[in-house]
């Protein structure tokens, strides 16, 4: 059963995003038991404009999944993460953590940043076989992060993933908000 959903934002915005809201009133609307926490990363909240190093930033994740564990009663293995970008990254690296994976009953990648763009020789990749928790990923087909082709490629290892293809969007999946939620609704809920 699934407690709830912690979400992080992209590099460049913040948890009150309007992406990430409309995953919550998504969720909300199909399943008024499933709690929802929008979280931001420390730089954020220090009104920083560039993200603070990997380590740190996974470390957030692992606090505030932590945090709302304790908040609503149950283990962080009854809780789905994920997030738009590179909030989805850190949370993906949290769970592939050879070290201290992160046990989660699910992770959601929103536009997942496979590479800079037009640098796809600089893949982001390599932890992604590592990851046993059931996986969405949800991009736009033109994507300049990633292609569909190369993001299928990169998460071919992976043992429980499901992709959906937003047809004709970007990065930014612009004006595709409610439909991304409703996607990411049903699948939570369907775990």
């Amino acid at each position: 059963m699934i407690t709830g959903v912690v979400l992080f934002p992209g590099a460049g915005t913040n948890a009150n995003h309007q992406s990430l809201v409309a995953i919550e009133t998504a969720i909300k609307t199909t399943s008024s038991k499933i709690k929802v926490a929008r979280c931001d990363f420390e730089y954020r909240k220090a009104d920083k404009k560039f993200p603070d190093k990997t380590p740190v930033l996974i470390e957030t994740v692992r606090t505030a999944v932590s945090q709302a564990a304790q908040d609503w009663g149950c283990a962080t293995n009854e809780i789905v993460i994920g997030g738009r970008s590179m909030g989805g990254r850190m949370c993906s690296m949290a769970i592939a953590d050879t070290g201290n994976a992160l046990e989660v009953a699910g992770l959601v990648c929103i536009c997942y940043p496979l590479h800079p763009p037009k640098q796809p020789e600089k893949l982001r990749s390599e932890h992604l076989p590592r990851i046993l928790a059931p996986t969405l990923f949800i991009s736009g087909t033109r994507d300049e992060f990633g292609t569909v082709e190369e993001l299928t490629a990169a998460t071919r290892p992976m043992k429980n993933k499901k992709h959906v293809w937003v047809d004709g969007a970007r990065h930014d999946l612009k004006n595709r908000d409610a439909e991304v939620g409703e996607i990411i609704a049903s699948w939570v809920v369907a775990l």
